[in-house]
């Protein structure tokens, strides 16, 4: 293992057992966990398909632990992902901070991402982490996002990789409908170019998508289109497509 593999491990490490040990301590902030359970047709993050196009079950947690401050996991079938080393499912673990200024939501995370189930194909590991930060400004039923996430230089993906989003949702007044816009870039330093392909096919591209979702209660459904400017070999599963989706919310 690399040494900068081995600092960024210990520091995503030591971040997750600091939350554990805040945890019991802050239980008087937490005002109960919220879990999400959906079924998918396709696990598409930033463009790509980490599932091969193939569906996929889900399941999130976020458990408040302090004023601002919250535990978060989930977890997604991949069924042996090509992308990902053959990975059986990915386990994202995270520590996320929200902070409200008048119209203004400012977030800060952490996040760790494991490939139960991946073969190392000669390389110490295909699990890597990543820092994030965004702000999301409220218009009326109209909020606006903005959103930087960025991994260090690791051996799992080949270098570095820094992805800049810019999002937009609105609820339809009177409906339980609400439309959503996105577009983001990938870029980042390549040391290795086969495991920097993982999220970055063909180096830096753009990705874009447009959505509407219906939520109903604890029920929701929603229908998204996905694509990217990839065009060359790493096109598949990287292309236009219309992703549907089914959740409840406990």
């Amino acid at each position: 293992m690399r040494p900068t593999d081995i600092g960024c491990r210990l520091a995503w490490l030591g971040a997750t057992l600091l939350a554990g040990h805040v945890l019991p301590a802050a239980a008087q902030y937490a005002s109960g966990p919220s879990i999400l359970i959906e079924a998918a047709s396709d696990e598409r993050r930033r463009g790509l398909s980490w599932s091969d196009g193939d569906p996929v079950l889900r399941a999130a947690v976020s458990l408040p632990v302090a004023d601002g401050f919250s535990l978060d996991g989930a977890v997604a079938t991949l069924r042996g992902s090509g992308r990902h080393g053959g990975a059986d499912a990915v386990l994202d673990l995270g520590i996320s901070y929200v902070k409200q200024i008048g119209g203004v939501r400012l977030t800060a995370d952490t996040r760790y991402h494991l490939f139960p189930g991946a073969c190392a194909q000669g390389y110490s590991t295909q699990d890597y982490g990543e820092i994030g930060a965004g702000a999301e400004f409220l218009i009326g039923p109209a909020s606006f996002d903005l959103s930087a996430s960025y991994a260090p230089r690791q051996s799992a993906i080949g270098g570095d990789n820094l992805y800049l989003a810019t999002a937009a949702t609105a609820a339809i007044p009177g409906t339980p409908l609400t439309l959503s816009a996105r577009i983001g870039r990938s870029s980042g330093h390549v040391r290795d170019p086969a495991r920097a392909a993982r999220l970055r096919p063909d180096g830096a591209y753009w990705d874009h998508g447009a959505g509407m979702d219906y939520i109903k209660g604890r029920w929701s459904a929603g229908l998204h289109y996905a694509n990217s400017s990839i065009d060359g070999p790493g096109r598949r599963h990287a292309g236009a497509r219309l992703i549907g989706r089914v959740g409840l919310t406990l």
